[in-house]
């Protein structure tokens, strides 16, 4: 994952929000669904990736919301 983009994840009874390689929280939420919004809205803000992980910690959801860097046509 590239430096910069939006990762929400599931720690201590609550979900958050990063920037990938950052320590900082960018928000703390009590709903995934809140968590998500809010991350969604920051990474197309940013033109970057949202990562959303499980409870887990497995990546359970990506979306690029700028330069998509495959070289996938379609």
């Amino acid at each position: 994952m590239p430096a910069g983009d939006v990762e929400t994840f599931h720690r201590d009874g609550s979900w958050h929000n990063r920037i990938e390689g950052s320590s900082d929280l960018l928000g703390t939420y009590p709903t995934r669904e809140e968590a998500v919004a809010a991350g969604r809205d920051e990474a197309r803000r940013r033109k970057v990736e949202h990562l959303v992980h499980n409870l887990d910690g497995t990546i359970g959801e990506r979306n690029t919301y700028g330069h998509d860097p495959r070289d996938i046509p379609g």
